[in-house]
């Protein structure tokens, strides 16, 4: 078998979903961090640090690789918002965006160990929530949905029913801003099979055309 180009140091069915359409070969390496805000990191910094931190712990292990890691937090008005422990806090995650218009922020770093290499960005998407009812609240969280993701919802589930409108990259939404990835990775001289542009233009992913 051969060896992978990269590894994604994610646990995220959705981060591996994406990266899967830029045609790679990869391997999955669950980050052995913990996701612990930094006191006066601006909501951008702190996307890109989350999203080191989970590279670097794999890149350790594995330091002749590249080494992908990325991570998603949710911003109303300065206040982040990760993921919810429980059904309870779920409900007030989404009470609080209901109405309202939040950033989506996905920082992303690659990391190579052994060249010292260490790039990383962060991307930005605005989403934009219904002013669901309470019953519609209600329904969403008995499909346990929200539970795993940052904000409490997941547009390219059943959460979409939630969401008004977006502004930004719909990938970056669900957690890799993958046309940027894209572009690293060709900058490192990896050759992606799947162009993304034409990935753009076909958006073969849950719900990406009804946000176009």
């Amino acid at each position: 078998m051969s060896s992978p180009q990269i590894i994604l140091a994610s646990t995220s069915p959705r981060r591996r979903e994406l990266l899967t359409l830029l045609g790679l070969r990869f391997e999955v390496v669950a980050p052995t961090c913990e996701e612990v805000p930094v006191i006066g990191l601006s909501p951008n910094r702190q996307a890109k640090q989350f999203a080191c931190d989970k590279a670097c712990s794999v890149s350790k292990k594995h330091p002749q690789h590249l080494v992908l890691g990325s991570d998603t937090i949710i911003e109303i008005e300065g206040m982040l918002l990760g993921k919810p422990k429980d059904i309870e806090e779920a409900e007030a995650m989404l009470k609080q965006l209901r109405g309202r218009t939040h950033h989506v922020r996905t920082g992303v770093a690659l990391v190579k160990e052994s060249d010292h290499l260490l790039i990383s960005f962060a991307e930005t998407a605005t989403v934009r929530v219904r002013n669901f009812t309470d019953g519609e609240l209600t329904h969403y969280l008995s499909t346990k949905e929200s539970l795993g993701k940052a904000g409490a919802y997941s547009i390219q589930g059943k959460g979409k029913k939630l969401i008004e409108k977006i502004e930004g990259d719909y990938p970056t939404i669900v957690g890799l801003p993958l046309w940027r990835v894209a572009k690293l990775l060709e900058q490192q001289g990896m050759r992606v099979p799947n162009s993304a542009e034409e990935i753009y233009r076909v958006k073969p992913y849950a719900n990406w055309k009804e946000f176009s």
